[in-house]
């Protein structure tokens, strides 16, 4: 009887062997649960190899543990052991000789929980083919931007629900302090905080371009810094890392969002032309052109349609009427100045309002912020400054307000 009991359980899976053009995994996943991860890393790895122009030297070797009760726990070294133990990983690299020359040889070792493979697996590709990482915030926060990666979409937010919680419900950490570090390792959380600064940076068009060679530098061993690239546009950069960390959630894609900082505004001369603005759907705060002056009263018209959304009616600035839609579609405006936004108010197809302090005028069609890529259509705005009057003037003390009338 306990014989054949024993019989009718499934066997434990042991240790196998799996290969690739680029990988050798040692895993006691099932074959097909190797073969899918056999195709997630070597579709990662296409994507870092176009990512920073070199194709990965040499065949990366990786443990992929399961169940360690499966494994002989003696071939591990310590610290991949405890690694895995805790349910993360490690990518040791050994310098080997090759004649006159020393190549890096990289060894994964990581539990097959949470995509931690394709982690550890940027790193030995940075480590095999250009020997080194990077600083910790560019070495860690790439290594899971490039965990993210799946084809055909590097652009938009695609971090776990936990990381993107984690980022929104935290005080932000400060800039400076990300790209100071200089510990050898960190936390899941400084993974979030490194993985939010480096997405930000390599989606965002402002600052892309010189992201990639930024990187390419400090992976070669050439002697620049980020302050050297990216100090004449740090107040920027600080301001956008903000907004993203404020605003993003799976989905958004820091490209639609980015500001424009070559706009050039001015004040309205009562009684003038009007300003002209066109504000697309499928992006964020748009500018306006406009410097609007406190307590002066302004009025606009806006014409156009726009739709948030393949199958959402097409509606004027006013937005939808529908109240399972909390207004998607409405015009929106808001104040930046000095950096800092004030509150967004609602304007709509027609109306007047009276900014309570001074600033630059931007304006957008108001959707969730992770759901603009699907939005398309543009509407016209023409903006008035209404002279002043005394009666005005003694209104306007008694009632200032931001917002659409």
């Amino acid at each position: 009887m306990a014989s054949s009991a024993l019989a009718d359980e499934p066997a434990p899976i042991g240790p196998r062997d799996y290969r690739s053009p680029r990988f050798l995994i040692h895993t006691d996943l099932p074959p097909d649960g190797a073969g899918e991860l056999l195709r997630r890393l070597e579709s990662m790895t296409d994507l870092l190899a176009a990512y920073w122009a070199r194709p990965p030297r040499g065949v990366i070797e990786a443990y992929v543990v399961d169940d360690l009760a499966h494994w002989n726990a003696n071939i591990f070294p310590p610290a991949a052991l405890a690694k895995i133990q805790g349910g993360a990983g490690i990518c040791l690299t050994v310098k080997q000789s090759r004649g006159e020359q020393f190549v890096a040889k990289s060894v994964v070792y990581a539990t097959a929980a949470k995509d931690v493979v394709q982690h550890e697996a940027v790193h030995a590709y940075c480590h095999q083919t250009f020997g080194r990482v990077g600083p910790i915030w560019y070495a860690e926060g790439m290594a899971e931007v490039g965990q993210y990666w799946k084809e055909g979409g590097q652009n938009a937010v695609n971090a776990f629900p936990h990381v993107i919680q984690y980022l929104k419900s935290s005080p932000p950490r400060p800039l400076g302090q990300l790209i100071a570090e200089t510990k050898h390792t960190g936390d899941w959380q400084d993974y979030c905080w490194w993985w939010a600064l480096c997405h930000m940076l390599g989606t965002n068009p402002n600052y892309a371009p010189r992201f990639r060679p930024l990187g390419l530098a400090m992976l070669t061993g050439r002697n620049v810094t980020f302050e050297q690239v990216y100090g004449p546009v740090a107040r920027q950069i600080e301001f956008e890392y903000l907004f993203f960390i404020e605003h993003m959630d799976r989905g958004y894609r820091a490209e639609l969002c980015a500001w424009d900082w070559n706009a050039k505004f001015r004040p309205l001369r009562a009684s003038g032309r009007p300003a002209t603005a066109r504000v697309a759907a499928d992006r964020g705060w748009q500018p306006s052109g406009i410097r609007v002056v406190s307590d002066t009263e302004y009025t606009y018209t806006s014409s156009g349609k726009w739709q948030t959304g393949p199958t959402a009616e097409a509606v004027d600035a006013d937005g939808a009427k529908d109240d399972a839609q909390q207004g998607a579609g409405r015009l929106m405006g808001v104040l930046m100045r000095d950096y800092k936004l004030g509150e967004p108010f609602p304007l709509g197809t027609e109306g007047t309002f009276r900014p309570e302090a001074d600033g630059d005028l931007y304006l957008r069609c108001r959707d969730a912020w992770s759901s603009l890529a699907d939005n398309t259509g543009r509407v016209t705005v023409k903006i008035h400054a209404r002279p002043k009057t005394r009666a005005a003037a003694g209104e306007a003390s008694e009632r200032p307000s931001t917002g659409a009338r």
